[in-house]
């Protein structure tokens, strides 16, 4: 049975910079069958200390990168369907690893279920905060959130739109803004057309990328000299 975590966050719509704050409902919930099979799985993994970690939900998972990156250590720790909240509870997993780098990208999953930009652009704080106390080491690049194609868009992510995903990049872009061991890396340089959305060829539904796809975000990672 799918349980429901809902809580009551207090918001400060300016991030964190205002004391304006207003109380919202908001569900939190990540646990559901394909998120308790696949830390089964990651929890029986062997360490594998210095690892490039990609994390995040179902544009994450869908990623071959063990055969695009092939001359180091990765670890694919995307989770179809996951949200903010759910990548803020299994970080312990991710970080036992002491990650040389990890390429963060989540929230589109929360922007489809309503949670406020201001709700996610937290726990993103949250999330590189324990990040930078557990390994000190590690290097945190925030992959911008990438466009949708309203003209592809399938009906379950009708809520998420391009201007809420605007807002919380930026915020994410101010987050690397104020610390030295967080990079953004803005892939719209190489998934977004003319029109700011997602490039109709590289979709089949408006919001995920062909597997080919992830090759252009390789190559872009290395040209930027995340990778």
């Amino acid at each position: 049975m799918r349980i429901k975590y809902v809580v009551l966050a207090l918001i400060s719509f300016a991030f964190g910079h205002t004391k304006a704050q207003q109380t919202s409902v908001v569900d939190s919930n990540y646990i559901f069958s394909g998120y308790t099979e696949k830390m089964e799985l990651f929890n029986k993994m062997p360490v594998l200390k210095g690892a490039v970690v990609f994390l995040g939900n179902s544009l994450t998972d869908a990623g071959r990168w063990n055969d695009i990156i092939p001359n180091q250590p990765v670890l694919n720790r995307g989770i179809s369907g996951d949200i903010s909240f759910g990548v803020l509870a299994r970080l312990d997993e991710v970080l036992r690893h002491q990650p040389k780098k990890i390429f963060l990208m989540i929230g589109v999953n929360d922007l489809k279920r309503g949670v406020p930009t201001a709700v996610i652009a937290k726990n993103y704080q949250r999330i590189a905060a324990r990040i930078h106390q557990q390994s000190p080491k590690t290097k945190l690049y925030l992959n911008s959130i990438m466009p949708i194609n309203p003209n592809k868009l399938i009906e379950s992510f009708k809520a998420v739109t391009n201007a809420d995903i605007a807002t919380l990049n930026v915020a994410l872009r101010a987050m690397a803004g104020e610390n030295k061991w967080i990079h953004f890396v803005d892939l719209h340089e190489v998934v977004a057309d003319k029109d700011g959305n997602l490039r109709a060829e590289i979709t089949p539904d408006g919001i995920h990328l062909e597997v080919a796809a992830y090759v252009e975000l390789v190559d872009y990672l290395k040209k930027v000299k995340a990778l």
